[in-house]
């Protein structure tokens, strides 16, 4: 086994356990008597400067008097879970739903392809985890995302042979669940997020639970991420880190396995290891004046001998190479890259890819959209309607609550599996295979048109006597 210190501070990822201890220390700031009303909120300088709080919190998208009022109102909120209590203002939104950021995450989803083909079982891992780390390069926008009407839906097509269907099956909580697949995979998701408002920051915490299960071994993994913390919410520039570590527990079907619960490690069981014990493990640096955005870990074998490192940055790109017990580079190999972020328009305002550009458009959409799906709603494209969808959605809940009647989402079924995460439990929503029914049908009707973005009317209520689709 490693030496329990190679995953704290020794080899390889020596710098680890200082980015850690050194947070906070010299990026944050409080500011003081200087700014009156806002004594004793932190403000982190996201270069890692060492600026004073008062010159940084003059900085960021806000302006003076919106912040101030945004202030006094949120004010209240401190030490609360702020997930669906707070009105936000429009300019802090970009315009996609949150179903649609489920969507852009399958953007690398190549990479499992790869690890379903891959007869290596260590770089089946690297493939898997390069896959895992690629989605926080679509979470570190400091966009926020429209929450889901509830029945609202977003389907993907035309894009690595995956079907996608996602929709929102809960308004309060909000929760999301989500379904992809191809050839190789299949992925499913039941979102759901915790918060807790810190003032000038807010910490999110996910609660919901990732799935992917490669099909040519049955290989099931499991994914629980990091907490995100959201810094200079208000004052100051605003942006994103994930300080900690994913775990991942991974099974063949069929095996039996536990996870250990504990944030640095999981239990991993491997074709060709005869299920024994295996352990990966990814460390998300934490802020440091040369090191935001790193990602540093190991692929183990059965006896916890690393075998494989992993490095890179989440924004930027993944490389991998062996490794000897100490966690040191093999003599005569060299890193070599996996995966790398897509290319982007240049001085594009959301940092969107390319691809994340196609989510919005009907390049990726099937022959007929539900008309509940996300691309049209008018709030999307248009943020000054945005009170609309609010104002309707509270009418279809007055007629639920008038004639006691319930929501029923249409592709995903609550089932009775109550998954544990480190910050809650989950009730998990299953596929029910009904939309593979409905697009086989619509894609086989001889009569079927292009859908009209700018003339169907988005649709996802289930009462209130709306237009049918």
């Amino acid at each position: 086994m490693a030496p329990e210190d190679k995953k704290q501070g020794g080899g390889f990822f020596a710098s680890i356990t200082s980015s850690f201890s050194n947070f906070g220390k010299t990026v944050n700031g409080v500011l003081d008597e200087s700014m009156l009303g806002y004594e004793g909120l932190e403000v982190v300088n996201p270069e890692g400067g060492t600026e004073d709080a008062e010159a940084e919190a003059q900085r960021g998208r806000w302006k003076q008097e919106d912040r101030d009022s945004y202030w006094k109102m949120m004010q209240k909120y401190v030490g609360s879970d702020i997930t669906s209590m707070v009105t936000l203002p429009v300019h802090i939104f970009e315009p996609m739903s949150m179903l649609q950021k489920m969507a852009e995450l399958m953007e690398y989803s190549y990479l499992l392809d790869l690890a379903d083909e891959c007869e290596d079982p260590y770089m089946r891992l690297v493939y898997a985890s390069s896959f895992f780390i690629s989605v926080y390069y679509a979470i570190q926008r400091t966009w926020k995302p429209f929450n889901p009407i509830l029945g609202e839906t977003y389907e993907m097509v035309n894009h690595g042979g995956i079907t996608f269907i996602a929709e929102q099956v809960s308004h309060h909580p909000p929760v999301g669940a989500g379904h992809a697949e191809n050839d190789h995979f299949v992925y499913d998701i039941t979102s759901k997020v915790k918060t807790k408002l810190l003032g000038n920051s807010v910490e999110v915490y996910p609660l919901g639970r990732t799935r992917v299960t490669l099909k040519r071994d049955d290989v099931i993994l499991d994914l629980v991420p990091p907490p995100t913390k959201v810094s200079n919410l208000i004052f100051g520039r605003t942006w994103i880190d994930s300080p900690g570590s994913q775990e991942k527990a991974i099974c063949l079907s069929g095996i039996d396995y536990e996870c250990h619960n504990l944030m640095l490690e999981g239990v991993v069981f491997l074709e060709g290891l005869s299920a024994q014990l295996g352990v990966v493990f990814l460390t998300l640096s934490t802020l440091k004046l040369a090191g935001r955005f790193e990602v540093d870990g190991y692929v183990y074998n059965a006896a916890e001998e690393p075998k494989m490192l992993i490095t890179g940055k989440w924004n930027e790109s993944m490389s991998y190479q062996p490794c000897d017990v100490e966690g040191e580079p093999l003599p005569g190999t060299k890193l070599k890259e996996v995966w790398r972020v897509a290319e982007a328009p240049k001085d594009d305002k959301f940092q969107y890819t390319y691809f994340a550009h196609k989510i919005n458009s009907l390049d990726t959409a099937p022959k007929k959209l539900l008309a509940s799906d996300s691309r049209l709603r008018p709030d999307r494209y248009a943020l000054e309607k945005g009170d609309l969808l609010e104002e309707r959605q509270r009418a279809e809940k007055r007629i639920k609550e008038t004639k006691g009647l319930q929501h029923t989402p249409r592709w995903f079924d609550l089932t009775s599996e109550i998954a544990p995460t480190p910050w809650g439990e989950l009730e998990v929503y299953q596929y029910n295979g009904k939309y593979d029914e409905h697009r086989a049908a619509m894609d086989g009707s001889g009569d079927i048109e292009e859908t009209d973005i700018r003339s169907t009317e988005f649709n996802p209520w289930q009462f209130g006597n709306l237009a049918t689709e």
